[in-house]
């Protein structure tokens, strides 16, 4: 039985394919970030990398989450 990806991870694979980079490459520049705000982070991968609103979102959520919050 394989477990099913859920929540922000289930859309990496798409994120990868759609804009080329590994989602550790994506996660490394939302830590190296300045900004600290889920809706700034959001914003900033939208406005300055040209994700989407729905990918940039999951990555912000994930990462976020994996740093207690930054």
């Amino acid at each position: 039985m394989t477990d099913t990806v859920k929540g922000p991870a289930s859309y990496f694979p798409s994120i990868e394919k759609k804009y080329g980079r590994p989602v550790a490459e994506w996660k490394a520049l939302i830590d190296a970030s300045p900004l600290t705000r889920h809706m700034e982070l959001v914003s900033w991968l939208k406005t300055e990398h040209g994700l989407g609103h729905g990918h940039a979102n999951a990555l912000v959520a994930h990462t976020l989450a994996e740093a207690g919050g930054k």
